[in-house]
């Protein structure tokens, strides 16, 4: 049985302690460093986390069997099981292997994207019951605002809906990891919306949150009671005050990601800005703060 949240597993903790220094690919020139993350459990139970050089033959399915014992379907083009851990059904509820580069989901097989250099690759073991499309997450920050998504560049959109200070702590966040923000809107961006949920579920790609995780990807939601985070279910899990902060990520018809940096209050919204660094947000689907402390989505169901 797969260890659920909050199981401390040595074995899992040393696989992810390893680190490959300069291990490389296939043939070809070099593209450029990959990290390559496997986790389980929405990213609760590492697995492995190496650093790899590509070459200009290599994909995201190289990249794997390259540091793994993988088992393939479909002519070897879809993940099977990795170092034994296979896709099945565990105490009633479906699991598979999904994977995400620069923090967005991929839409077609590992072996069919090509690595380009400078991406962050990582593969979950989840639960899909609640819903088997999460079309970005937070956990590869500072992917994908620094270098796009799979060799793709596009231009990064910061939106202040009211967010006071905290607008000015994400973008220092941003700049500080080299990012160059649009002056203005700008067509197909990145976006980080920054300010109270009241101000952001105006926006039609923000406002998939309260359609659920099968819409957006996120399991968190707000009610009149405040802040609910949801367990793989798809079911509220816990409740949090009305100055936690969520940050999270999804998607509309496709397009590039947008972030959610958002909360009821602006103490929340700031909580949630004081998140975008990458000891917060390593491995999250998405996170909430409260008090200066992250429980990472979806939480585990009781």
């Amino acid at each position: 049985m797969i260890p659920r949240r909050g199981t401390a597993v040595a074995t899992a903790l040393l696989g992810a302690a390893l680190a490959a220094a300069g291990c490389g690919l296939g043939p070809g020139a070099d593209v450029g460093s990959v990290e390559l993350t496997v986790t389980r459990e929405f990213g609760a139970v590492p697995v492995l986390q190496r650093s790899l050089e590509a070459k200009e033959s290599d994909t995201v399915m190289r990249a794997l069997e390259a540091n793994a014992d993988v088992e393939t379907r479909f002519g070897g083009g879809f993940v099977h099981a990795i170092d034994g851990v296979a896709e099945g059904e565990r105490e009633g509820d479906p699991y598979d292997w999904f994977f995400f580069v620069d923090g967005v989901e991929s839409p077609v097989g590992a072996a069919d994207v090509d690595l380009e250099g400078d991406e962050s690759i990582w593969w979950d073991y989840r639960d899909w019951g609640a819903t088997n499309h999460v079309p970005a997450v937070v956990g590869s920050w500072p992917a994908p605002f620094v270098n796009g998504v799979a060799g793709k560049s596009y231009p990064v959109v910061l939106e202040c809906e009211g967010g006071g200070s905290a607008c000015a702590t994400a973008r220092a966040a941003l700049e500080g990891e080299g990012v160059n923000l649009s002056s203005g809107p700008a067509k197909g961006a990145i976006r980080m919306l920054v300010g109270p949920w009241g101000r952001l579920r105006q926006d039609p790609a923000a406002r998939l949150l309260e359609d659920g995780p099968a819409e957006s990807g996120i399991y968190a939601n707000f009610e009149a009671s405040g802040l609910v985070a949801l367990d793989e279910n798809g079911d509220p899990g816990r409740r949090f005050g009305a100055d936690a902060g969520l940050v999270a990520a999804t998607s509309r018809y496709g397009g590039p990601p947008v972030w959610l940096v958002t909360g009821e209050t602006t103490a929340a919204v700031r909580a949630a800005a004081d998140a975008l660094e990458e000891e917060h947000l390593r491995d999250h689907y998405a996170v909430v703060v409260e008090a200066g402390k992250e429980t990472p989505l979806p939480v585990e169901a009781q």
